[in-house]
């Protein structure tokens, strides 16, 4: 049981590394299903910064959305949930909503326990070499892998819808761009979106000393109050918690997270929109009401740059002279993003308008190829845009992988 390179020599060809599995990608899903491999005592790599994607590409005082008891990542004998994190690291209480900083130094706690041995090198090149995988990191090293698993994040799916991404990326730029938001002090920012991204991001903005406006197709839909603590027995009996959010619905995708890959896809893709509308928690009102401008109901008519600015016509008649706009249109599978797959690998995998056709096991139609994450919602349901579907996730994908390579053959769909 190792994530330690181990290295085969040649005098004819560089040294290459061979593995059980490689995970690709080091965020909550990768972690735990290399974890889950390790518990099965596989030899493994992974590769990919800790919680990359959090660290660099979601805002400073971001607050998750989440509880904290919904947000535990996955190891083979629950030894490493966020309550024991709470309890070792005595530097947060439990609490709603949890910082985004409370959950990065949750994860490097688990990783640390968890995955020891993460090499935070980025994968250039995946291929496929008759049975296995050959992975070619950024440092010029060579992998080979009987399975794969893509745990990649999610800014590579990052959704520039028309005619956003034509204009020039100084001007106009996706919200998974910006971490700090102090560089926008004094400045005027449009924000495009009327979800939780859109919301909370024109909150930071604000906070940091921007004229922010957001510019949303549909009024905002508040969220509720939050009332975990506080609901009655018949409250909870009509609406039981759940991960996601409290009903019957909800408390099915928990308890029966297979449940959605059953069904046809139409029906699937169908459940997935009416599940899951953009919404903002109840606790950014404050923070934004009677202080952002307000576009709700309205699109942006024209945009135009001038003088190193954006001159933004919006439908409600206003005109607005930003600095910069910002799009918080949220996240779109398509594996033709992931630019790591060799065209030729590409080419294997049966998709369907960009996500892959994946087996009840994850796996795609190219044997051993899993994918994980946002790009299995499409198959599985909403509970996988959460943190909170690694615990399907993960011991399912380790005990495919491990199955394979005790057979040596294909896992059965």
């Amino acid at each position: 049981m190792s994530v330690v390179q181990e290295v085969e020599t040649s005098p004819r060809a560089r040294p290459v590394a061979h593995y059980d599995a490689v995970v690709v990608g080091a965020g909550p899903y990768g972690l735990s299903t290399a974890a889950h491999l390790l518990g099965r005592g596989l030899h493994i790599a992974v590769f990919g910064k800790t919680v990359g994607s959090w660290r660099n590409h979601m805002p400073t005082g971001m607050l998750l959305r989440s509880h904290w008891w919904a947000t535990n990542l996955s190891d083979p004998r629950h030894r490493y949930g966020f309550e024991r994190f709470f309890q070792d690291s005595g530097r947060y209480d439990k609490c709603y909503p949890v910082p985004r900083d409370a959950f990065i130094e949750y994860a490097c706690w688990f990783q640390e326990r968890a995955v020891p041995g993460v090499d935070e090198t980025y994968v250039a090149l995946i291929e496929r070499d008759v049975d296995e995988f050959l992975v070619t990191l950024e440092d010029g090293r060579s992998i080979r892998s009987a399975a794969l698993i893509m745990a990649t994040g999610f800014p590579s799916y990052a959704d520039r819808p028309e005619p956003y991404g034509r204009l020039p990326p100084a001007l106009v730029s996706h919200s998974c761009e910006h971490r700090d938001c102090s560089r926008f002090r004094g400045a005027t920012i449009v924000v495009i979106g009327g979800g939780q991204s859109a919301v909370e991001y024109a909150a930071l903005l604000h906070e940091a000393g921007a004229a922010v406006h957001i510019v949303s197709r549909r009024p905002i839909r508040w969220l509720p109050p939050d009332r975990a603590n506080a609901r009655s027995m018949l409250e909870r009996i009509l609406a039981p918690t759940a991960s996601i959010a409290p009903g019957w619905q909800n408390w099915v995708l928990d308890h029966q997270p297979y449940v959605l890959y059953r069904l046809p896809q139409p029906r699937k893709d169908l459940y997935n929109r009416n599940h899951y509308a953009s919404a903002a928690a109840d606790w950014l009102r404050d923070r934004v009401i009677g202080k952002i401008r307000l576009h709700e109901g309205h699109t942006i008519v024209t945009m135009e740059p001038v003088g190193g600015r954006m001159d933004v016509a919006i439908s409600d008649g206003e005109r607005v002279r930003a600095d910069h706009i910002i799009l918080a249109t949220g996240y779109k599978v398509d594996l033709h993003k992931l630019t790591m797959l060799h065209p030729s690998l590409l080419a294997e995998i049966d998709a369907d308008a960009g996500t892959p056709t994946l087996s009840r096991w994850f796996e795609s139609s190219v044997p051993g190829l899993y994918f994980v994450g946002l790009t299995a919602v499409r198959a599985f349901g909403p509970l996988y845009r959460f943190v909170a579907g690694c615990e399907a996730t993960a011991p399912r994908v380790a005990t495919a992988v491990a199955h394979r390579l005790a057979a040596g053959s294909p896992q059965a769909t």
